[in-house]
């Protein structure tokens, strides 16, 4: 029997096997077509385990990947050395990128106008706190007493005044920490808003004297 014979024997043999073998280099062409051989990668810094909040980092909880660049999420960081040291303000399941909102620090205020402070308020209703979520805008008010003690007058020589309006809530007692501020031991019935310079002044000296009142808005 001739080469040319034991050959077509062995393709009608094993024709099916072959056929398979086809599809698949087939399949596997396609694929490779379809991913983008020089797709940009950047480097992401994620968690190499569950982490806690409070977390102070060390090299043996961070781990990096490269992932397509426009997988980064805003604020990603590339360089583990860079937070060595850092404490985290929220827990990150393992694999979660690390982003400056994850970091204790001036995280409290991403996207805050330029000058804006964050100021600690005890509400003389601490009922309201319940109500209160981040991001939520409150008026607030200083009852007559409290607002005399600021140096502001009201207009009808009795009544409450409005300190500032409209600032957002930061962060609130009972809630998950953000930003470095406490879940609880010395923060309970406390609310943290966000305030420029000027509204800072009169919310901070008014804070401590059990007149300050938060007022819901739109």
């Amino acid at each position: 029997m001739d080469r040319l014979s034991r050959f077509r024997r062995f393709l009608v043999r094993h024709r099916r096997l072959l056929a398979a073998l086809a599809c698949c280099a087939a399949a596997g062409s396609a694929v490779e077509s379809l991913v983008p051989g020089t797709a940009e990668r950047s480097v992401l810094v994620q968690a190499a385990r569950d982490l806690p909040a409070g977390t102070l980092l060390d090299a043996g909880d961070l781990e990096t990947v490269r992932v397509p660049a426009d997988a980064v999420p805003p604020g990603a960081r590339n360089h583990p050395d860079s937070l060595i040291g850092q404490r985290l303000a929220t827990p990150l399941l393992r694999g979660s990128p690390v982003t400056q909102l994850s970091l204790a620090g001036p995280g409290l205020l991403t996207g805050a106008p330029a000058g804006s402070v964050a100021v600690p308020l005890r509400p003389a209703d601490p009922s309201v706190l319940g109500l209160l979520r981040p991001g939520q805008l409150v008026n607030v008010v200083a009852g007559a007493d409290t607002a005399w003690n600021t140096g502001i007058s009201p207009e009808d020589g009795n009544g409450a005044v409005v300190l500032a309006f409209s600032v957002p809530v930061l962060w609130v007692s009972g809630a998950e920490p953000a930003g470095g501020w406490p879940r609880n031991g010395g923060g309970e019935g406390l609310v943290v808003v966000a305030a420029d310079r000027e509204n800072a002044a009169r919310l901070t000296a008014a804070s401590g004297t059990g007149g300050i009142h938060l007022v819901l808005t739109g």
